[in-house]
């Protein structure tokens, strides 16, 4: 293979690695991927490198669809009716979810894009949503000493809802709402209208929707969980969007461009999966302030470096 093709490969599989780390953590992929950008570039038409940003989105959104395969199929053999009916339901709070995104991201993302992807834009999203993380735990610590946020006594106590599984899900470490179950389609949609603060360029989609999550009563788990499955119908739609404009601007796929966009892909899906795993056993016993300060920090790093180092 051309010594040339390997390093743009090469290229592509570190664009994989920051689109799968950051993706799911509240922390920005948009902030890393545009420093990353100033060290790294692939040797691509602006329509597909473009195309690429969002389209590789696909693979992390791909590890969201295998690990939560059981918890989203409503055919599974091992689900109850009972089982079976909850899962519908939250396809249902997954969809009302996405509709104030779809209402206003669609017509303004490209607008969004053009005038705010900016350094200036995504290191002022970055500190101030660090700082609403740091505030919002420090708010939820105060009601959790006062007893305000529920764990296991907040559960229902339907007849598919055993004791067993109340002390499985329900964590003291990790209060409020525990399952979707709980989450009434009033309340999926106001988790879904705070999913259109990340049209602002460095604000993170997962951590927005987080955000609303938490100030709606979600315990941590349940607020990152959502976030994911609502991503999935909205980067589907995002990356099906970005492709047909590619095509329909007259651009084709070299063989090159393929092997780039497969790649990164494929990295991401892998890189993804680590991530939210991580996430996951994270927040069982820790809050996101730590994500918070690194936002701060890293908002800080693209402030310095914009200023000083150009």
């Amino acid at each position: 293979m051309d010594p040339s093709a390997i390093i743009e490969l090469l290229k592509s599989v570190l664009f994989g690695i920051v689109e799968g780390l950051t993706e799911w953590l509240p922390i920005s992929s948009t902030g890393h991927l545009i420093l990353l950008q100033e060290f790294v570039t692939l040797d691509v038409s602006k329509d597909f490198w473009d195309m690429f940003m969002v389209v590789i989105q696909l693979g992390a959104i791909l590890a969201i669809c295998v690990l939560y395969f059981t918890q989203l199929n409503p055919w599974a053999r091992s689900k109850t009716p009972a089982e079976r009916h909850d899962t519908w339901a939250t396809w249902g709070k997954i969809l009302v979810g996405i509709i104030p995104a779809a209402v206003v991201g669609i017509p303004l993302n490209s607008f969004m894009e053009e005038h705010l992807s900016n350094w200036q834009v995504v290191s002022a999203a970055l500190i101030f949503y660090g700082i609403v993380f740091i505030v919002i735990e420090t708010w939820r610590a105060r009601k959790i000493r006062r007893g305000e946020l529920g764990g296991a006594s907040s559960l229902p106590r339907g007849k598919h809802f055993s004791d067993a599984d109340r002390a499985a899900v329900a964590s003291e470490s990790d209060p409020g709402i525990q399952t979707m179950d709980e989450v009434s389609l009033g309340r999926a949609f106001g988790i879904g209208c705070f999913q259109v603060l990340s049209l602002v360029p460095g604000t993170s989609r997962s951590g927005s929707t987080i955000i609303g999550g938490l100030l709606l009563g979600c315990s941590r788990t349940l607020a990152a969980e959502y976030s994911f499955y609502m991503a999935i119908p909205v980067m589907f739609g995002a990356s099906a969007l970005r492709l047909v404009k590619y095509f329909a601007a007259g651009n084709t796929f070299t063989g090159m461009e393929v092997a780039i966009l497969l790649v990164g892909m494929v990295v991401a899906f892998l890189t993804s999966v680590l991530s939210v795993k991580f996430l996951m056993r994270f927040i069982k016993t820790n809050d996101f302030k730590p994500f918070g300060v690194y936002r701060i920090v890293l908002g800080a790093v693209v402030i310095a470096y914009f200023l000083l180092a150009r």
